[in-house]
């Protein structure tokens, strides 16, 4: 085990000690995560310690990164085995509401969570947060002369020299769809036919831009503030810029909670998610090398993690944006095999 889990571990059982002994257990849960296992598992750990309830656990694998267990719960639909589907983002849960497979659950503990990242009827929470951030080589990039928007991959002066990861999949996809709602079509199809024509380098995924940015290879790109603490704290000649996109504001990705009908253990299902959109969660995963981002006011973060609250965050309407992920990634998926778009 590494020293950030054993310390993400240690500070989940302070946090939580004050709410309870641990039992042994005598229930179970059963939880599907596309959340990376090095970051969900000791939470779900510590969750077990404090609840008595046995957390049973399966995680997406990289090869069907954010797809295997949304897969695997559809596939299941008419005799479920989970509880509750922890996912990485908020689009995967929205295509399992449409199906009619989420049922209803409003966690007492979501209080101080903003209303634009829970559904009103209860069958989504969303909790700690990634943004989507421009990664600069402040090396190559003189401080008066940094990018503030998604838009600045159009400009001439950036020709050759920035990145982007594969709009066809990952938090990208969901990025580049959120442009699509807000400029509509035209617009978003002029600004993917501007990233090939400026140059700009389409990666594998956000870890493979910055890696890029880190070493120089390209000036800047856009990636996932998990990312960009890994090169901020590796060390490496990096800034992180929150972009305005035309006064859009910058796109911010909840994890999401959902409990799923009719599933063999309602009551364990309600306890897990009570848990995991707590404050001390937030707390926990801000504190974790993924870095991620309360959506409450006033949780306590490491100096070089923000909140929600303390930025301009993009007004969304997140099972809209579910919707316009499923309609245009075919579309996107061509853009990147170069054989058309959306």
């Amino acid at each position: 085990m590494t020293r950030r889990r054993v310390v993400l571990i240690a500070g989940l059982f302070a946090v939580t000690a004050a709410l309870g002994c641990a039992r042994a257990p005598s229930e179970q849960v059963v939880v599907y995560t596309s959340v990376d296992q090095v970051f969900a598992e000791p939470v779900l750990l510590a969750f077990e310690q404090l609840s008595g309830i046995n957390v049973r656990a399966v995680y997406d694998t990289e090869e069907t990164k954010s797809t295997g267990v949304l897969n695997r719960l559809l596939a299941e639909s008419q005799h479920p085995r989970a509880d509750v589907f922890w996912s990485g983002d908020p689009i995967r849960p929205q295509i399992l509401i449409t199906r009619g497979l989420v049922a209803p659950y409003e966690p007492a503990a979501a209080e101080g969570i903003p209303a634009a990242f829970r559904a009103m009827d209860g069958t989504w929470t969303g909790f700690s947060a990634r943004a989507r951030v421009i990664l600069v080589n402040t090396e190559l990039v003189p401080e008066d002369e940094r990018p503030d928007s998604i838009r600045n991959y159009l400009e001439p002066r950036w020709k050759d020299r920035t990145a982007i990861a594969n709009p066809a999949y990952g938090t990208t996809t969901t990025h580049i769809a959120a442009l699509f709602e807000a400029w509509g079509d035209e617009e978003g199809r002029a600004f993917l036919t501007g990233l090939r024509e400026n140059g700009v380098r389409v990666a594998a995924s956000n870890g493979e831009v910055k890696r890029l940015v880190a070493a120089g290879e390209v000036a800047w790109g856009v990636v996932d503030t998990d990312d960009a603490a890994v090169a901020v704290e590796s060390g490496a000649p990096v800034a992180v810029i929150f972009p305005d996109d035309g006064d859009l504001g910058t796109l911010v990705i909840p994890t999401v909670a959902v409990r799923i009908a009719e599933s063999p253990n309602p009551g364990p299902a309600e306890a897990l998610m009570d848990y995991l959109v707590s404050a001390e969660v937030e707390r926990a995963l801000a504190e974790a090398a993924c870095r991620q981002m309360p959506l409450r006011a006033g949780v306590p973060t490491p100096q070089n993690v923000l909140s929600v609250a303390e930025i301009d965050a993009m007004e969304v309407d997140y099972p809209t944006l579910g919707d316009a992920v499923e309609r245009l990634h075919p579309g996107f998926m061509a853009w990147a095999e170069g054989t058309g778009g959306p």
